[in-house]
Formats: structure tokens, C-alpha cells, sequence
């Protein structure tokens, strides 16, 4: 398939490009999709959680009172789970989320969460660009000209382009990654998907080779 190319003024260029129908344009797996997302954001969780238990409460050591004689019921500490002040049951203790997924999966939800992106018309391509130092007003000119203001926008570089990420990490809805470090949360989480023309070059050699089946 091919696509327009805009300029940074927001017009059209006039040039084409070919996006491999192998990425961009294969009926998209859903469940593949669901387990990549659902993996990367368990392997965000820090897992730090902790509760305290009996044994990690203080005091108690002694007995709270005699065993027999004053019509209650027997206590062998003030800190059991049952008493104010006690441990907690079976509380929360730190643990590992993390969750692992075939590459071949992972390359197939990538490649679905592209061509929902092209489904759905919700992805352009811009000739490449840069900055000569950081200015988020630079990047919100190029943003508005494209007709982009007040939605989330993701922007895929070819490279490492360090004045454009840092003119749009102070944008609340922008963000800026190269192409071959987004995953299939970042391509989806998004209203609209701008790539540089070197950013499809990135993605079309990453996934060289690649059908996309899970056999």
C-alpha cells in the first residue's frame, strides 16, 4: 500500500511511500494483541507491595492472660490476626509480575497494532526532521500544522533524535520514541501515529523476513 508523505508545514509533499502489506496491512490478531499488553503492563509493576504479618508485627511475646478461668477466649498473643494491632492474614508480600511471551507473538502483536493504526486511519507519514536544540514550541508548530492539537500523538523517529524528544516530553499528550523501541502498547495508546519516512524504513527492516503466522 502506499501512503502520502507531508512536509512539516503540514501539506502534502507530492512523494510516496510503500508500506509492506507483510506490517502494515495483515488481518490483525486480537488475542496477540491482548497477551502483549497484557504482559507489558505486568512487567511494569514494581511488585513492592508488603503487608505485615504475625510475625513481622512487634511485641506479643508474652501471653496476653491465663489460659483458663476468666470466660474469654484463649489468647496466646496480642498480636494475632484476630486482635487491633495484629498482623495481617495472608497480606500482600513483594513478588515478582513479570510475564514472558513468544517472540514470534510479540512480533505478530506489533505488526496487528500497526495495521489497526492503518485500519482505522489514525496513522501518517512525515518527511524526517529535526531540531537543532530542543524547543517544544518548534514541535507544536509541526503538531499543529498536521491537525493534530488536543490528541494523543505518538512519533516514531528512524534514530536516536534527541532535540525532537526532548521539545515533546513536555507535552502531556506527545511522545516520542524510536521506532524500533515501541511496543504494541505504545503504537495503540494513541489517537494518532506519526512515522518519519527513515521511521518505516526502521520497521520494515525489523520485521524483514518476518510472515507474521505462529506455527
Amino acid at each position: 500500500m502506499t501512503f502520502e508523505i507531508y512536509k512539516i508545514d503540514g501539506s502534502v509533499s507530492g512523494a510516496k511511500i510503500d508500506l509492506a502489506d507483510s506490517v502494515f496491512g495483515i488481518t490483525p490478531n486480537d488475542h496477540a494483541i491482548y497477551l502483549s499488553v497484557k504482559a507489558i503492563l505486568a512487567n511494569k509493576r514494581q511488585g513492592t507491595h508488603k503487608a505485615k504479618e504475625r510475625s513481622d508485627v512487634r511485641g506479643g511475646g508474652a501471653k496476653p492472660f491465663r489460659q483458663k478461668g476468666r470466660g474469654a477466649a484463649r489468647a496466646g498473643t496480642i498480636r494475632s490476626p484476630l486482635w487491633v494491632g495484629g498482623g495481617t492474614i495472608f497480606g500482600p508480600r513483594p513478588r515478582s509480575y513479570r510475564q514472558d511471551l513468544p517472540k514470534k507473538v510479540k512480533r505478530l502483536a506489533r505488526k496487528s497494532a500497526f495495521s489497526y493504526k492503518v485500519k482505522d486511519e489514525q496513522l501518517m507519514v512525515v518527511e524526517d526532521f529535526s531540531f537543532e536544540k530542543p524547543k517544544t514550541k518548534n514541535l507544536t508548530a509541526l503538531l499543529n500544522a498536521l491537525n493534530t492539537e488536543g490528541k494523543k500523538v505518538l512519533i516514531l523517529t528512524g534514530s536516536n533524535e534527541s532535540a525532537v524528544y526532548k521539545s515533546g516530553r513536555n507535552l502531556p499528550k506527545v511522545r516520542v520514541l524510536e521506532a524500533e523501541k515501541a511496543s504494541t502498547y505504545d503504537i495503540l495508546n494513541n489517537q494518532v501515529l506519526i512515522l518519519q519516512k527513515s521511521a518505516v524504513k526502521a520497521i520494515s527492516k525489523t520485521f524483514a523476513g518476518s510472515t507474521g503466522e505462529i506455527n
